[in-house]
């Protein structure tokens, strides 16, 4: 019972040490008196007397104490209800926790895949400008090749026909 009166709140903790404290010198008062009057062996209508007073009062006593136990056991089972309250809150958040990891997982998952994807977009978007610039490159060159070949043959025609028409 001490143990159980000093985990409680300070207000209540205060009384019900006092209320001990005064339980045990009455239960000291009454074992030296019990030795007294044992070891005495005096009259037996005291030493009657006595026990119906003493157990008059341990009667009370023991109504009081279990009053108490069984305050200090609804505590008990109020505080066991919490605790499986708190367990079970527990577990629902560990459970949420353990979606959101997967959940993110999964998304990081998504995302690695999308930017490999990315990267090999990106390569063949290179590879396709180095072409492209090739074929500009041949096109111009093509171009001129053919310009060239326009003027030389415009050239060679207006030779042969100053030539044919000069004789």
């Amino acid at each position: 019972m001490d143990l159980e009166a000093r985990s409680l709140q300070p207000n209540v903790k205060a009384v019900l040490l006092a209320k001990l404290r005064e339980y045990k010198s009455d239960l000291n008062n009454l074992k030296s008196e019990h030795k007294r009057l044992a070891s005495a062996n005096s009259n037996q209508a005291a030493r009657d007397d006595l026990l119906e007073s003493g157990m008059a009062d341990a009667m009370s006593v023991s109504a009081n104490q279990r009053g108490r136990l069984m305050m200090s056991t609804e505590r008990l089972n109020e505080s066991s209800d919490r605790i499986k309250e708190s367990r079970r809150t527990m577990l629902e958040t560990e459970e949420l926790g353990v979606s959101i990891l997967q959940d993110l997982h999964l998304q990081r998952q998504s995302l690695l895949h999308a930017n490999d994807t990315l990267h090999g977009v990106d390569d063949n978007i290179s590879k396709s400008k180095k072409i492209l610039t090739n074929m500009s490159r041949r096109m111009s060159r093509n171009k001129w090749i053919i310009s060239s070949i326009i003027v030389v043959l415009v050239v060679a025609i207006a030779l042969i026909l100053y030539f044919k028409l000069s004789k």
